[in-house]
């Protein structure tokens, strides 16, 4: 038995860019004085993600955009996640 929604189409041309998935504009949740380890690049930063992990911003974004396209993939595929 069908359902009554619909699966939407995913956008023609997926363009994910670092710099257009995270918004770092409040400096009270992305900033620290203590500088940790980045988790993806391991080199220090003051610099937090949303869930408050040492992250660089290039790095944090580079890894959410990486995922996004490959969601987007599996998602033309057909796959789920």
């Amino acid at each position: 038995m069908r359902s009554g929604r619909r699966r939407r189409a995913p956008p023609n041309e997926p363009d994910y860019r670092p710099g257009q998935l995270l918004d770092w504009t409040d400096g009270s949740v992305h900033w620290s004085r203590e500088e940790r380890p980045c988790r993806y690049c391991g080199r220090p930063t003051r610099l937090r993600d949303s869930k408050r992990s040492p992250a660089h911003k290039v790095c944090a974004e580079t890894a959410l955009t990486q995922q996004a396209a490959e969601a987007a993939a599996a998602y033309e595929k057909g796959h789920h996640l």
